[in-house]
């Protein structure tokens, strides 16, 4: 699977196992929707001043967010089209601000590793279709959630 870690943010240190922490998690998300270990996934780590951009020019929100998911599975009027190779599986980029994982790990009494654990599944269960605007959605959305950081040993206490 390759996955490309890119820190883009020198607010938050981030330790060498934070990179092993989002492989070991990303390999459990694509291996649990039997996504094929070939596809590749980017994640870039920034802050809420990165994120706030992002989210106003995507989303038309000007303001931070925790996590921002670019699908290039998503098809739609303001989405351009993507041909991928035969050989190719390009699933997309997440977006995670350390600022706000900082800050929610604390709101929330866990661990930044967990935080950034579970944005980094949330991110990449929206690049594979999972969305949360209707309450089922967001139901089966959020047990999937759970089930990954359960599995990394990283469920809420």
């Amino acid at each position: 699977m390759p996955l490309f870690v890119q820190n883009r943010q020198d607010k938050v240190e981030v330790p060498p196992a934070m990179e092993h922490l989002l492989a070991r998690v990303t390999t459990e998300v694509l291996a649990m929707e039997g996504v094929s270990p070939e596809a590749e996934v980017g994640i870039t780590l920034v802050d809420d001043a990165a994120i706030r951009e992002l989210n106003h020019n995507y989303r038309h929100l000007d303001c931070p967010t925790d996590v921002l998911s670019f699908a290039m599975r998503e098809t739609g009027a303001e989405e351009p089209s993507y041909q991928a190779a035969e050989w190719e599986e390009l699933l997309g980029d997440v977006v995670i601000s350390l600022e706000t994982a900082v800050q929610q790990s604390k709101d929330f009494g866990h661990s930044l590793e967990r935080e950034v654990a579970f944005l980094a599944v949330h991110g990449l269960l929206h690049l594979l279709g999972y969305d949360h605007q209707e309450e089922a959605q967001e139901i089966q959305m959020r047990q999937r959630e759970e089930e990954v950081l359960g599995r990394l040993g990283l469920a809420r206490e």
